[in-house]
């Protein structure tokens, strides 16, 4: 017999951190806003709302780049107080419905409502009564997108923003992830999608000509992931406690950093920061490895890393000067972190984003 039809719902809010600051001041609504770092300082956008969108700015794109764009352009700089206030009040509607909540971050997260009776056991009306009670409570709007599994749902909640949802039936799966481009798979970045392109995969049903073997030979491990995504299968559940893989920091320079004395001295003052951040950090699993991150003034980028089971400042010390000598170019980034010891995916780190030349408590958010 086979298991019964999952249904996950991916609810991700609009313009996550610029809709609270147009909820807070109305004065802003209807005009091109954007949440992010100074240019000065080599800031970036960490969201915007539409109106900023229909000139080009995007999330991740230098405040400079977005000011150029649209000069009229009202920059704000985060306040994560406000916006973490209102995430703990979005969670608490998500486990009304059901215990299956994964957040992602602060304005998204994964539910698993199968097997939940609430609005006659249908997911699309559950996910339509939860972004009204955001908006009726929160003050703010969310898309969702339903479907039987992760992948496909995070998909589907990009399809009617904002403020809207769309279902993929488990009937429609097989057509709906044949259409889609191959960038809109889990994994894939602007790297592996140029390199999919230049091998004529430009669809997943372009993929589906590929066996397990030919994806393997030219991406690694990740073309087992390739063979079944391509296919809509997602077996990965929604897991509520989300054990922690890394913690880190990392900060801009400005001016950059023009030796590796320089790069020293910066670390340290980072490295306090770390510290800091480490012994907030409750219930972490046992340290695994250490690493030093470096981006070059040729924007290039570097990691270099070690085993270790303890935060150690003279290891990062040894791991900057491994990472600065690959290049001894003068340098713009510097982060510094550790992996824990469940993190056996090589995955990269998660960061604790700076939209400014110095540390700020979260990561950007898309929106």
């Amino acid at each position: 017999m086979s298991e019964p039809t999952r249904k996950i719902i991916h609810c991700d809010c609009d313009c996550f951190y610029a809709a609270v600051e147009m909820r807070d001041d109305p004065r802003l609504r209807g005009r091109p806003l954007a949440v992010g770092g100074r240019a000065e300082t080599r800031g970036v956008i960490a969201t915007c709302n539409y109106e900023a969108r229909a000139f080009g700015v995007h999330s991740a794109m230098p405040t400079a780049r977005a000011l150029q764009l649209c000069p009229q352009l009202i920059l704000l700089p985060p306040d994560f107080e406000r916006y973490r206030e209102a995430s703990r009040r979005i969670l608490a509607i998500y486990r009304d419905y059901t215990a299956l909540v994964e957040p992602l971050s602060l304005d998204e997260a994964y539910l698993d409502v199968s097997g939940v009776d609430r609005c006659r056991g249908s997911a699309s009306l559950m996910a339509q009564e939860i972004r009204a009670r955001i908006h009726d409570e929160v003050g703010i709007t969310a898309s969702a997108g339903i479907a039987p599994n992760k992948f496909i749902a995070k998909v589907a909640s990009d399809w009617n923003k904002p403020d809207g949802q769309f279902v993929v039936r488990p009937q429609d799966v097989d057509a709906f992830v044949a259409a889609l481009p191959v960038k809109k798979i889990f994994g894939v970045g602007k790297v592996t999608a140029a390199k999919l392109n230049r091998l004529g995969v430009s669809t997943c049903a372009d993929m589906r000509a590929w066996s397990v073997a030919d994806l393997t030979r030219e991406f690694g491990s990740f073309g087992s992931s390739l063979h079944h995504l391509c296919r809509g299968i997602d077996e990965r559940p929604v897991q509520p406690d989300r054990v922690r893989k890394s913690l880190s920091v990392e900060t801009t320079y400005t001016p950059d950093l023009h030796d590796l004395e320089a790069c020293r001295a910066g670390l340290l003052a980072l490295l306090e920061d770390f510290h800091r951040r480490f012994e907030r950090a409750r219930d972490r699993p046992p340290v695994h490895k250490a690493f030093v991150k470096v981006r070059f003034s040729d924007f290039s980028r570097t990691t270099a890393e070690c085993v270790s089971n303890a935060p150690d400042d003279a290891v990062w010390l040894r791991l900057l000067a491994e990472a600065h000598g690959r290049k001894a170019l003068p340098v713009r980034l510097l982060g510094v972190g550790v992996r824990f010891a469940e993190d056996e995916g090589g995955e990269l780190p998660a960061q604790i984003s700076l939209f400014d030349a110095g540390p700020a408590p979260a990561a950007p958010e898309r929106g």
